[in-house]
């Protein structure tokens, strides 16, 4: 499944916000899982959570990871979508005021039509499905139309704001109480002054959803029923994503401020004192990589680890694999390497790549980890050791230093080696079987799979990524994310690259930098993802 560009699941070419343009789509893959046609199907009403797609319900994600149709909103993070079936057909069905949009007649026209067919229909919604979500309608209609229904309750958007802009709904000593109201009925008509007046005094807090076009009126309508002019006020927009925004300012001014810094919908409006406490509480905007746009061009099967890494730091992903990993030019020696793997003294690998294919290979003869027998195994560095440890291989030995060199290092420091297997890519620094070569060692080289370039013609798109200035860093995990990216840019790499932080994961891939001409910004002390997101983030922290 793509997760970049218009199938996007972690980032987007153009805008800010990471939200998907997509309104219809078929992912391909796999045999279809539904009930059968003209057998009874059933609707999961799914709530998605605020923003941060790791705050979907355990329950939600396993209800879309079965699900043979997803009808989505547009406040539902397009992350979530990674989680459903690779051939389910997914809908954008989000409606946005202002904006055209379907209807809700003919939303639920659609559920009904596709459950009688048979279908297992996720209707995934921000927030939480009964909170001003209009999920109680859709419940309704389902149960007159006789169709079985589920409802899975998500994080609603008003605690989710708070939580992610440091400000209490309650506190002992300043809310006991808290209203969630709307800024508008069912008929889009805003509640009168009088109702806004009598609200005013009734309640420690107030959260108002949906009110950002009436928030000028609705203000000075809680003033007039007794609030301060001074007191404060939180317009949080885009909650939990790194794009979000939170402006603090008071009854009075709240309007004129809003106004100044461009604020718009999607936004949570806290009124009380409790908004004073974001001082001391504030924590997901203080982090160094808060809304900051990182490139990952990465393979798409590894880019999803990083960008969850990535998001967990407050940073916005935006993955752009510009390479994809296959098979070997000649797969036949690998083939037979497989199969003669308890000959050796050491098998080693030195990415988590050349673990998954061996892995995958094993699986199509049957095998699995007895395979190694009584030979050692050896990673270079973490990542690598973890991969085989999700296929049951504890790793014999992991290099201190996550380099050709200091696996080498640390398997000599071991003992003797007479005859190693080397399982990495086509191309590949030969650091690592010279050294044990020089020391007596037989080793041999086989290549486990080949990195290729990504089709050229998504230069453009890349380049664009860049004139318009959408990327903040670029993460260059290994040498060839470095040929691919200034492949793809071609003759305008340097122009293109220049002013965006360039972070390399070790000294290795800084030379393949290098040798094109541009030295890096941030190197990672320690060559793992999350060694170079440290290393980034003490970037940004020395500059601010």
């Amino acid at each position: 499944m793509a997760i970049f560009a218009r199938d996007s699941g972690f980032g987007l070419a153009g805008g800010r916000s990471g939200r998907t343009r997509l309104l219809h789509r078929r992912l391909p893959g796999g045999p279809r899982g539904n009930v059968g046609a003209g057998m009874a199907g059933k609707v999961w009403l799914i709530g998605a959570g605020p923003g941060d797609p790791s705050l979907v319900t355990a329950r939600g994600r396993e209800v879309l990871g079965r699900a043979d149709v997803v009808l989505y909103d547009a406040l539902s993070h397009p992350g979530l979508l990674e989680a459903c079936r690779p051939d389910a057909e997914v809908r954008n069905v989000g409606k946005r005021g202002g904006k055209e949009s379907p209807s809700q007649a003919w939303i639920t026209e659609q559920l009904i039509e596709l459950a009688r067919a048979g279908k297992v229909v996720a209707r995934l919604k921000g927030g939480d499905p009964l909170l001003f979500a209009r999920g109680a309608e859709e419940a309704e209609d389902l149960a007159r139309a006789g169709i079985p229904f589920e409802i899975v309750p998500g994080v609603s958007s008003p605690v989710a704001a708070s939580a992610y802009a440091g400000i209490p709904l309650t506190h002992r000593e300043v809310s006991s109480s808290v209203t969630f109201i709307t800024g508008s009925d069912r008929e889009g008509v805003e509640w009168t002054e009088d109702a806004w007046k009598r609200l005013a005094t009734a309640t420690d807090t107030i959260c108002i959803l949906m009110g950002m076009r009436r928030l000028e009126q609705i203000a000075r309508a809680l003033v007039a029923g007794g609030r301060a002019e001074t007191t404060p006020v939180a317009v949080v927009q885009w909650a939990a994503r790194p794009e979000q925004k939170v402006l603090v300012s008071t009854l009075g001014r709240v309007s004129a401020d809003v106004a100044a810094r461009g604020i718009t919908n999607p936004a949570v409006v806290i009124v009380g004192e409790v908004v004073r406490l974001r001082d001391a509480l504030r924590w997901y905007d203080r982090a160094p990589l808060f809304g900051k746009r990182l490139l990952v061009p990465r393979p798409a099967h590894q880019a999803k680890t990083t960008a969850q890494a990535i998001y967990e730091r407050g940073a916005e992903p935006v993955v752009f694999p510009v390479i994809e990993i296959g098979d070997p030019a000649d797969a036949a020696p690998f083939r037979r390497a497989v199969t003669t793997l308890a000959s050796y003294d050491w098998v080693l690998f030195t990415s988590a790549n050349g673990v998954e294919r061996t892995f995958a290979e094993l699986a199509c003869e049957g095998r699995d980890a007895r395979a190694f027998g009584g030979a050692k195994v050896g990673a270079i560095g973490p990542g690598t050791a973890a991969a085989l440890a999700a296929h049951g291989v504890r790793a014999d030995a992991t290099a201190t230093e996550y380099v050709g060199e200091g696996l080498a290092k640390t398997i000599l420091e071991r003992g003797g080696v007479r005859r190693a297997l080397l399982l990495r890519a086509q191309e590949a620094r030969d650091a690592l079987p010279d050294l044990l070569r020089k020391s007596g060692a037989v080793v041999d080289v086989v290549a486990a799979y080949a990195t290729r370039r990504a089709s050229v013609s998504r230069g453009a798109e890349l380049a664009r990524l860049f004139e318009e200035r959408a990327i903040d860093a670029a993460l260059f995990t290994s040498s060839s994310t470095v040929d691919g990216v200034f492949e793809l840019l071609g003759p305008r790499a340097k122009e293109l690259l220049a002013g965006t932080t360039l972070a390399c994961i070790g000294p290795v891939t800084q030379g393949t930098l290098e040798k094109h001409g541009l030295s890096p910004t941030v190197v990672a002390a320690e060559y793992t993802i999350q060694g170079l997101l440290d290393a980034l983030a003490t970037h940004y922290a020395a500059r601010h």
